[in-house]
């Protein structure tokens, strides 16, 4: 059965591999970036017809709620959000610029909580699934991404939290948090290799589809939990 799927950060990284994922499945893709030409050009080159790829900053409310009227208007019912997109403005906390914090806590942790707000208003009716993208730097720490690891562990409440509140309408939010991606940090992972975003996209698939889970956070990141 064909779904409308939104896809967050869906022109690169583990948004894009989602979204081709989701499209290879079946599903029409709505993929949102700050970026027009490269949404529209990652629509264009997923499988299948009538995907659509629209500018949005998640971080400014009145896009995300422009990008929503859009959708409902032209695409119909959301059953699927996927919140992929995300900044990293890594820097001691002594170091961290006031205005950087801000960026990241309001791309990573409010431009999900706006996202969220939008499609579960469109789920309300019909039930739906949510999949926020997280970090196992939010689960475990990390030196150096003071204000990233606070953005992500926040996403973890409020996923919690929202999957709480709209269970009973039959929507489901969980959250997936990949591994880390510097260099040095490859030796220390007991699978031995950095995760690919295909890899991440089949976590997220599984959560979309699986209609007996929420409120969960699943770790993919080789093991690279274990050691921290």
């Amino acid at each position: 059965m064909s779904r409308l799927a939104v896809v967050f950060g869906g022109s690169r990284g583990i948004g894009r591999a989602v979204s081709q994922l989701l499209a290879q499945r079946g599903h029409r893709i709505v993929l949102l970036s700050r970026n027009k030409e490269g949404a529209q050009a990652t629509a264009q080159s997923l499988p299948g017809e009538n995907h659509l790829g629209l500018s949005c900053d998640v971080s400014k409310e009145e896009e995300v709620q422009k990008a929503f009227e859009t959708i409902n208007k032209t695409c119909g019912t959301v059953a699927f959000l996927v919140n992929a997109a995300g900044i990293n403005r890594d820097a001691l906390l002594l170091r961290s610029k006031s205005e950087d914090m801000l960026s990241v806590l309001h791309t990573n942790l409010l431009g999900s909580m706006l996202t969220c707000k939008a499609a579960v208003r469109n789920m309300l009716s019909h039930g739906g699934a949510v999949v926020n993208i997280g970090s196992v730097v939010g689960v475990k720490g990390n030196a150096g991404q003071c204000v990233y690891s606070a953005s992500k562990a926040g996403l973890e409440g409020f996923t919690r939290s929202l999957a709480k509140e709209v269970a009973s309408r039959n929507i489901r939010v969980n959250l997936v948090a990949p591994g880390l991606e510097e260099a040095a940090a490859v030796r220390t992972i007991p699978l031995g290799r950095f995760g690919e975003p295909a890899e991440v996209a089949q976590a997220v698939l599984f959560l979309l589809e699986s209609p007996y889970i929420t409120g969960q956070i699943l770790l993919v990141d080789g093991g690279l939990q274990l050691l921290m």
